[in-house]
């Protein structure tokens, strides 16, 4: 079973998928049970995935043994078992939200969760460019059902706009990997990295188009600026929890950037022509990820409804992390990671705290722009300013633990400008929380008594958000640890050549083709 530990995250979720299909006639009580056991073994196997990690080696591993040319190759390293932890952790508090009820109106709900959380632990484990856009479209077609399942209307158009976004992106993928494979003659990132550090110079132009291309994939997925206005709508318009569990989707781009552009353009380049494949790209994302924080802080306070205003604070913590990671120093990469694992977390608990605040808010819903009746504003209040505090990154909680860490690492040169936009975007994000509180929960008026009184909110929705935010209060209690799995995952991303032979320990991964 260790043998075979990498596959599973990717296996487990669909049998369970395939499963749900055929017993979906048994009733929505097997459904949630179904669930509820695929969750128990997922999670298992991402705490030994992480445990395994942690020893220090990266793991290959090939399915049915095919070299990596033919088949899957699937890499583990602190890194990616650490996404694979957080989405799972993210998704058992996902499914415990809908299970809540919003399931019953959602059409094949459970295997398309299923399938989700597939796409997103293969597209964080592959070793391959192609795997990865099998993985990203797997995700992709599972959040579309997600997203569209049981609406209508503004729901429809934003779902819509959203469908033909992503397939754009992923058109311009396929574009970016046939002329990446017909420059480098292979799409195993490993292979990749070799031969993008001997490329022919009369080639690095064309590789430096392609290797552009795939950046504006990537940063489309993660909603960097001008690539971002998909994302409010959509996400403000989700099911709560479909918009908690794409907390992370943002997540899977910048992941991707951070592994294609360490590893494969530039990661074993250094003093080559080809090292400029890399160098090229951390400068641009670096202003690039500040004007997009900027611009993402001030959705934050023009936003008429707290579900909107969430969506901007997922593209503003994406922001965050791409001027971490453009940084490039083993400090901004392990604050970063920090950073990524948080800011999920406390996103997703926002999504469900904002869609209890609606049910409980009578016809005012979670609009901003005018006052309304709130029932058990006490409960829902103590939970949002938990939340609030923790994003906005003051004290004493992950927020502000991994701001502090990201600006004590900002090296000299960068210290001024960077220092300034983070701590003013900072400064507008407290005073667009301070005001939405006041606005939702300081100045709610008394429930009319000609009104129907809703009923009182769900212990399985207020426990999904209590857990979300219970990862969080962890991450502060035993930030210790945390940070030292971190800083060790950022060293191991900036030594790119243990990675390769790692890929070499493996017999038939770099094999050459036959003649």
């Amino acid at each position: 079973m260790h043998v075979h530990l990498p596959v599973l995250p990717i296996l487990v979720p669909l049998l369970f998928a395939a499963v749900m299909l055929l017993s979906e006639r048994r009733g929505i009580v097997v459904q949630r049970a179904l669930s509820a056991v695929g969750l128990a073994c997922l999670l298992a196997i991402s705490i030994a995935l992480v445990a395994v990690a942690d020893e220090g080696r990266i793991t290959a591993y090939l399915l049915g043994d095919w070299p990596a040319r033919l088949g899957i190759a699937l890499m583990v390293d602190r890194l990616n078992a650490l996404m694979v932890l957080t989405t799972t952790l993210l998704g058992a508090a996902c499914l415990l939200h809908a299970c809540g009820g919003w399931d019953r109106r959602a059409i094949h709900f459970h295997a398309l969760f299923q399938l989700q959380l597939a796409g997103l632990n293969g597209a964080f484990l592959t070793g391959d460019l192609f795997n990865l856009f099998v993985f990203f479209e797997v995700m992709l077609i599972a959040s579309y059902g997600l997203l569209l399942s049981g609406g209508r209307g503004p729901r429809m158009r934003a779902g819509l706009h959203y469908v033909v976004f992503n397939i754009t992106a992923s058109t311009l993928f396929l574009i970016a990997l046939g002329l990446l494979y017909g420059l480098l003659g292979t799409l195993n990132m490993a292979e990749m990295a070799q031969r993008a550090a001997q490329a022919d110079p009369a080639n690095l132009s064309l590789i430096r188009a392609a290797s552009g291309i795939l950046l504006v994939v990537f940063c489309a997925k993660a909603a960097l600026a001008p690539l971002y206005l998909w994302l409010p709508n959509a996400y403000a318009r989700a099911p709560a929890a479909v918009a908690a569990l794409f907390a992370v989707m943002t997540k899977v781009g910048i992941y991707a950037v951070l592994r294609v552009y360490t590893l494969v353009f530039g990661g074993l380049a250094e003093g080559t022509p080809a090292a400029m494949l890399a160098d090229w790209a951390w400068a641009w994302l670096l202003p690039a990820g500040a004007v997009t924080l900027v611009l993402a802080t001030l959705g934050v306070l023009a936003s008429s409804s707290l579900r909107m205003l969430v969506a901007f604070l997922v593209i503003a913590s994406a922001a965050t992390l791409f001027i971490a990671f453009s940084l490039g120093t083993t400090d901004t990469l392990a604050a970063g990671l920090y950073y990524l694992v948080h800011s999920t977390f406390v996103a997703a608990a926002l999504f469900l705290i904002a869609d209890l605040v609606r049910r409980q808010r009578g016809g005012a819903g979670d609009t901003l722009d005018r006052n309304g009746p709130l029932r058990h504003n006490a409960l829902l209040g103590l939970l949002f300013a938990t939340a609030a505090v923790s994003v906005s990154g003051m004290p004493p909680l992950s927020g502000f633990i991994g701001k502090t860490l990201l600006l004590d690492a900002v090296p000299a040169t960068s210290m001024a400008w960077v220092w300034t936009v983070i701590l003013l975007t900072g400064l507008l994000t407290v005073v667009a929380l301070a005001r939405t509180a006041s606005q939702v929960f300081w100045r709610a008026q008394p429930w009319p008594d000609t009104t129907p009184v809703p009923a009182p909110p769900g212990r399985a929705h207020v426990a999904a958000a209590v857990l979300l935010l219970a990862y969080g209060i962890a991450m502060t209690a035993w930030a210790a640890p945390v940070l030292a799995y971190a800083e060790a995952a950022a060293r191991q991303l900036q030594a790119p050549a243990d990675y390769v032979e790692a890929a070499h320990a493996t017999r038939p991964l770099l094999r050459e083709p036959s003649p």
